[in-house]
């Protein structure tokens, strides 16, 4: 237990030496971005995640461009159940295009995200810093158009959250699910 809790401070440690260079994409165009995607990726080293990533499925995630560039994002996944659950948040933009910020009512936490690369008709890459109660824990996710990635997008999403201090039993692909119906 006291090696693992050594690794994961040490993983964050590098993980927020490492958020100083995530930059966002160049010529990042949110109205491109608008649309569904399907979340194929997550990578953290989240005590929340390791007690959960055997249960997790693919989702949804729906993102909205407001007419003041905010970007409207609600997710969607099955639960074991059969029931839907659904989260919503409104990231206000930065003055840096790509950039996004916004509190969780839910978790009571605040997030810096960053997209990091996009191809705007097949996959995206997100980090997501989040900060609760003065400790920040690292959230990469794998975005795709399709329920479908490419070998050669899955292991950029590796090599990148490898890079960030995420340890590799933390990066997963998560298994294809059934969808939420449409709200």
């Amino acid at each position: 237990m006291a090696n693992t809790l050594v690794r994961m401070l040490a993983a964050l440690m590098c993980t927020l030496a490492a958020f100083a260079d995530i930059v966002p994409v160049q010529n990042f165009d949110l109205q491109r971005m608008a649309g569904k995607w399907y979340l194929v990726g997550i990578a953290t080293n989240a005590p929340w995640f390791v007690n959960h990533r055997a249960n997790m499925k693919m989702g949804t995630a729906t993102v909205v461009a407001t007419d003041g560039g905010d970007l409207d994002l609600t997710y969607a996944n099955i639960k074991d159940d059969g029931t839907c659950w659904r989260m919503t948040h409104l990231a206000q933009k930065t003055d840096t295009p790509g950039r996004f910020t916004f509190h969780s009512q839910v978790w009571n936490n605040d997030n810096d995200i960053t997209i990091v690369d996009i191809i705007y008709d097949d996959f995206a890459l997100i980090h997501n810093i989040k900060t609760k109660d003065g400790v920040s824990e690292v959230v990469d996710k794998l975005y795709s158009r399709s329920t479908d990635v490419s070998a050669a997008h899955q292991q950029k999403f590796t090599d990148f959250s490898s890079g960030n201090g995420v340890l590799p039993e933390n990066i997963v692909i998560l298994p294809k699910a059934a969808e939420c119906a449409e709200a």
